[in-house]
């Protein structure tokens, strides 16, 4: 027990004290995120909009998210990121209020893209802080605590928005709201202004830095980032139904197997991770997490449908992204510096908004035409292509020299 008591102490140990901050403000943020699970069934339910309706207010959201990531990353660049996480969260706590008193199509579109704007907007710069409270060593480590707090939020709100909306929807949208409001204060109480310095305008001399847009080898991984984070997305969206249809899971099993996902990266990312960062590449643990992750899925076509399979396919798949997820961002940190950050964050966080909207699709598409088996050893198929596809990047670029921004090869 002591010794199991001491690997937790060291995994926990030596990040940046700022970064527990963000860490708080993140967990308040993302306890309050019960608004969008429950957006679809809000507009049908309570607006009484079509489900093709519904649908296009969901693509507005997604299409929001995306530019939002992308301009706030530019935007961080140039302000800093501490201004552009405070008035994200502030006007993002505003319009979830507003978005809960618009009653027509067009005006919940327009309310909903701009709140997804806002919400997204505030990722790169959230991003571009936790870097920057990090000390070189710990990085990995500084993105995992974050996803702790990620993961617990997410947990909270998605339980306690299922009992709000038992009772009166509207009240999802001001939960939702104040707790980003409240996250703003907590950010601007917790870590004062004064303490982060704005981007420095650069020097005449000075060489200009790489754009993230022009970085070919970041390009290519975003892209592949993108068609795994396509498959991933599908153990929320596709998988519980799966368990539900085929399986015959009953909810109440379904929700503690996903519940099961947020314990695990609780309990163990951590203290993996703080044995893994510094031993080898983050691309090639990416590599590992990925085809885990795709075999993972393609195990849903083996095994016999119990819960001990259900709970087994999600440990493996959980394992996945414990593996994968945290050194995609020690890679693109390692591939930006301060005058540029902006712009990788952005492109990660377009990565995942932009699945996020096609994931659904992907996944509906492949079981209309085909069945949920195709589903899954389509998953697993891509998976692996996309781990080959990262081995290569990986023994192009880095297997043989250890320069920050290197030239594609081929």
């Amino acid at each position: 027990m002591p010794s199991l008591l001491q690997l937790y102490k060291k995994a926990y140990s030596g990040l940046a004290r700022y970064n527990w901050y963000l860490s708080i403000v993140m967990l308040i943020n993302r306890s309050g995120t019960m608004v969008v699970p429950f957006m679809t069934i809000y507009c049908i339910n309570q607006l009484h909009f079509s489900v093709a309706q519904a649908g296009y207010i969901m693509a507005l959201f997604g299409a929001g998210s995306i530019i939002g990531a992308y301009i706030g990353g530019w935007i961080s660049d140039r302000i800093g990121f501490y201004d552009m996480q405070a008035a994200t969260l502030l006007s993002g706590g505003v319009m979830f209020i507003i978005v809960g008193y618009q009653t027509t199509f067009l005006s919940l579109g327009i309310a909903t893209f701009i709140l997804s704007f806002c919400n997204e907007a505030f990722r790169p710069a959230n991003s571009m802080a936790v870097a920057h409270f990090s000390a070189p060593e710990n990085k990995t480590r500084s993105y995992s605590l974050h996803r702790l707090a990620t993961n617990l939020g997410w947990a909270v709100g998605a339980a306690l928005g299922g009992l709000l909306a038992s009772f009166n929807f509207h009240l999802l949208f001001w939960v939702d709201g104040c707790t980003n409001i409240f996250a703003a204060l907590v950010l601007m109480k917790l870590i004062p202004r004064s303490t982060v310095s704005k981007p420095a305008k650069a020097h005449p001399d000075e060489v200009k830095p790489v754009s993230a847009y022009k970085d070919k080898v970041y390009i290519i991984f975003i892209l592949l980032v993108t068609f795994f984070n396509l498959c991933f997305f599908q153990f929320f969206v596709m998988e519980p139904v799966f368990f539900k249809l085929k399986w015959h899971f009953d909810t109440k099993l379904i929700g503690l197997l996903l519940a099961s996902n947020g314990v695990v990266i609780a309990l163990v990312e951590l203290v993996m991770v703080n044995y893994m960062e510094g031993r080898k590449h983050a691309l090639q643990y990416i590599i590992y997490g990925v085809l885990v992750t795709g075999g993972g899925f393609t195990l849903l076509n083996i095994l016999p449908p119990n819960a001990a399979s259900g709970a087994f396919v999600v440990l493996i798949v959980t394992f996945g992204e414990m593996v994968s997820m945290p050194f995609m961002n020690s890679f693109w940190i390692s591939r930006s510096g301060e005058r540029n950050r902006g712009q990788y964050a952005a492109l990660y966080t377009m990565s995942w908004s932009a699945a996020q909207v096609l994931a659904p699709v992907l996944g509906g598409q492949i079981i209309l035409w085909g069945s949920f088996a195709l589903l899954w050893y389509t998953l697993g198929a891509i998976c692996l292509a996309v781990a080959i596809a990262l081995w290569i990047l990986y023994r192009l670029n880095y297997s043989h020299k250890s320069t920050k921004h290197s030239n594609l090869t081929f």
